[in-house]
């Protein structure tokens, strides 16, 4: 595929999704705004001795409070958003660089500090996570194909389809459907599809901050919430490491590739290929 013709179908793919989001998302925006309005008319209507103008700054400073996660609200006083808990919540989603946005540092200070914690920890923490997961790939996928295929004397592509097949469920359960059931029992606002939603957006790291756990007004299990969440934030240090050992994997099937094929251009015979195995079992020792 011609690198024209891909940008042609990202660009009418970032068209598709941009036309259904506006059909889809515009009459709910429409409708609150509406809503908003007559509350706000009503409420001026009911306290006349109060101005529109005093009425917008008051606003607009308790929207800037809430941006940085402090809310006006006297059920929220009680939940605050730098003890040890939520600290550590909020360094998780640093260093997972999901960045839902609910919560920034408010001095100048903590601004630098994240800057400078962001810039050791975040690659310290995929080196770290890396080296864990090239560890567990060694029992997750290479012995378990190995012994099923010297047990019962099935072939390795059959063993590998099945392996990856109940792999993907286990991922599937392990990351989204049990943490969203988890969440969706703790979250009193939340049902499994919000809660699943969640998840998605965590993991993927695209962090939009419209669902936060821990987020409720007087929430009973808040810290229960804020350490689930961390735990998913693992699972997404897990992801990331895990995606960077398969693109070591695939450039060194590339290498192999595109290394075969050029012995096989000189070297046309099956005595040579035989030779190219051995020399390549030999230097890929190394890469291991």
């Amino acid at each position: 595929v011609s690198t024209q013709h891909s940008l042609l179908g990202y660009l009418l793919y970032l068209i598709f999704g941009a036309v259904v989001f506006s059909s889809v998302e515009l009459p709910y925006e429409d409708l609150l705004r509406q809503e908003l309005r007559a509350i706000k008319k009503q409420f001026l209507q009911d306290n006349e001795c109060l101005s529109e103008e005093r009425l917008e700054r008051f606003l607009q400073k308790a929207l800037e409070a809430s941006n940085y996660g402090v809310s006006i609200l006297n059920n929220a006083s009680a939940n605050w958003n730098w003890d040890f808990t939520s600290a550590l919540f909020f360094a998780s989603t640093v260093l997972s660089t999901t960045g839902y946005g609910h919560t920034a540092p408010l001095s100048d200070g903590g601004k630098a500090f994240c800057i400078i914690y962001s810039v050791i920890g975040i690659p310290f923490t995929l080196l770290f996570l890396t080296a864990v997961v090239q560890r567990i790939m060694v029992f997750s996928t290479r012995r378990p194909i190995m012994y099923i295929h010297r047990r019962w004397g099935l072939s390795k592509p059959l063993v590998a389809i099945v392996h990856a097949t109940l792999l993907a469920m286990v991922a599937v359960s392990c990351f989204f459907l049990i943490p969203a059931a988890i969440f969706s029992a703790l979250e009193e606002n939340w049902n499994f599809l919000e809660s699943f939603y969640f998840c998605f957006i965590s993991l993927s790291t695209i962090g939009l901050g419209d669902y936060v756990p821990g987020e409720a007004f007087n929430q009973k299990f808040r810290d229960c919430c804020l350490n689930e969440y961390f735990t998913l934030k693992l699972h997404i240090f897990v992801r990331n490491s895990l995606h960077v050992v398969l693109n070591v994997r695939q450039k060194r099937f590339y290498l192999h590739v595109s290394w075969r094929k050029q012995f096989q251009k000189l070297c046309p015979f099956p005595l040579g290929w035989r030779y190219l195995g051995k020399q390549q079992q030999k230097g890929y020792r190394g890469l291991k």
